[in-house]
């Protein structure tokens, strides 16, 4: 299964006063894993940004001045993110956006949803904790994943740490091999906690061994004990002692 971790920043809030997104940060997993492959991008919004925006991120339009507009990137983007499922935190917020930029380069196909799907995992978290706080600083405090070299914030440091967040909260994955992984100037990368999430409405399958298996299993430990000392005997031993 293939997955894009999204994350943008935008000069304000809402797109209804013209705000424009100025950075898009995505990470690839496939099967649950980080493969190394990401698409990071600042962008040129032609117009200012909010004082109370640039508090949180930290980029201002003097820098932005000579990197590429939307519209340069928009067919670059789309193909990084096509037939994926998107995970992103507050998934209203970022579509609301990436759909506006879409819509003016009067885009053929100006819905997300025509090129990839949407999981937003604010909602899982509301649904997993009703009545908490589910920002992704407090899921990040709750699931013990360390987010302390973030100063600020960024399309791809968020990224990571909702990556991180989210394996949390759907089955409590956590360390993930980031070694390898070039993540552009201004990427911090975090440490990697292992921490569980408690879930009680996972149906999991459990499938034991057969017969066949069972005795080619005790075969192999006939050779071993005939060899010499069989490790599993003693695991089994302490096994039973505890008991």
């Amino acid at each position: 299964m293939r997955q894009i971790v999204l994350d943008t920043e935008t000069t304000g809030l809402s797109t209804g006063h013209g705000h424009r997104i100025i950075e898009i940060g995505c990470l690839e997993l496939v099967n649950r894993r980080l493969t190394g492959r990401e698409f990071h991008r600042f962008l040129n919004p032609e117009r200012d940004i909010d004082e109370g925006a640039e508090r949180v991120h930290g980029i201002s339009r003097e820098s932005l001045e000579t990197e590429p507009r939307f519209g340069d990137i928009a067919d670059e983007f789309l193909g990084f993110i096509k037939d994926a499922e998107l995970v992103i935190h507050n998934a209203d917020f970022d579509v609301g956006f990436l759909e506006y930029e879409l819509g003016l380069i009067k885009h053929s196909k100006p819905s997300i949803t025509d090129h990839a799907q949407v999981l937003d995992t604010l909602k899982i978290a509301r649904e997993m904790h009703p009545g908490q706080r589910n920002s992704l600083d407090a899921l990040c405090k709750r699931y013990e994943v360390d987010a302390s070299k973030r100063d600020v914030h960024g399309a791809l440091i968020d990224a990571e740490l909702l990556a991180r967040v989210y394996l949390a909260m759907t089955g409590g994955q956590t360390a993930l091999s980031l070694d390898g992984i070039v993540a552009g100037a201004d990427r911090r990368q975090g440490v990697a906690t292992e921490a569980r999430a408690a879930r009680s409405d996972l149906d999991l399958v459990v499938i034991r061994a057969s017969d066949d298996e069972n005795a080619a299993h005790e075969a192999l430990l006939e050779k071993l004990r005939d060899a010499g000392d069989c490790v599993w005997d003693r695991i089994e031993g302490a096994n039973t002692a505890a008991k």
